[in-house]
């Protein structure tokens, strides 16, 4: 019963607090901006802080020390992203937490930089993967008036997002991915399907979607039962990132009234 009440009261203050997060993206009001060699300018805004909830791991602040919390994915070699004043640009491969989890929400900040010679998945290429399975794609699809399941905010190639969020390139813009894990039963075999939503820069893009099966980063590698990484990926672009935490949340809540 106590544990209960307990479960309840967590799952209640992670929807407020990512509402309270979401309210703050949306209103990030830009300390500075710059224009550079005649492209979109260079805006700053602010990091949303981490709530203060029990359980939460804070995956990346600002000091190169949270870099050990990473590690390359398939060589558990320390990471080589550059560290430029407390954010992180792909750098060497595709980088994935030394922690695994199961449900959970996630934030992560990140930049995209302009390139106004390259197109399509030439822009800026990267991906934020629960488990290192399922993509979310990162890219610079700023302006694109019907978004495909190749754009910013889709889930790679399968799931196109309901609706164009981005950022112009060379601004700061957020995930918040409340991500739920495949089921399996006691004989290993899988019951439900892996589901995502994704808030980009406040807005929904991603509600509640079923994905079936790894696709984009490890489409080919097999699905598992238990917790799994978070992947970062490297595609050869100097994607940055920031500020990335997870609150870990209950499989279900209370199953009495």
């Amino acid at each position: 019963m106590q544990f209960s009440r307990i479960t309840r009261s967590a799952t209640q203050a992670v929807a407020i607090t990512l509402f309270s997060c979401i309210v703050i993206t949306a209103n990030a009001t830009p300390a500075r901006s710059s224009r550079q060699n005649g492209g979109p300018p260079e805006v700053y805004t602010k990091p949303v802080p981490p709530p203060e909830l029990p359980g939460i791991v804070v995956l990346f602040s600002d000091k190169k020390s949270d870099m050990d919390n990473w590690e390359y994915r398939g060589s558990h070699k320390p990471i080589h992203w550059k560290f430029l004043n407390g954010v992180i640009q792909a750098n060497g491969g595709d980088i994935i937490t030394k922690q695994k989890f199961s449900d959970y929400w996630l934030h992560v900040e990140w930049r995209e930089p302009w390139e106004p010679n390259n197109h399509g998945q030439e822009r800026g290429n990267s991906g934020v993967a629960p488990y290192g399975l399922y993509e979310i794609q990162v890219l610079d699809s700023y302006g694109i008036a019907s978004p495909g399941s190749g754009d910013c905010g889709a889930v790679y190639s399968e799931t196109a997002p309901l609706v164009n969020a981005c950022k112009p390139p060379r601004q700061w813009q957020t995930y918040d991915i409340v991500f739920r894990s495949p089921r399996w039963d006691a004989s290993g075999k899988k019951t439900e399907d892996a589901r995502v939503t994704v808030f980009q820069n406040g807005q929904v893009v991603q509600n509640n979607t079923i994905i079936p099966h790894p696709t984009g980063i490890d489409e080919g590698r097999p699905e598992h039962p238990g917790p799994g990484y978070i992947l970062l990926q490297d595609h050869g672009f100097p994607v940055r990132y920031r500020d990335i935490w997870v609150v870990p949340l209950p499989e279900h809540g209370a199953d009495h009234y």
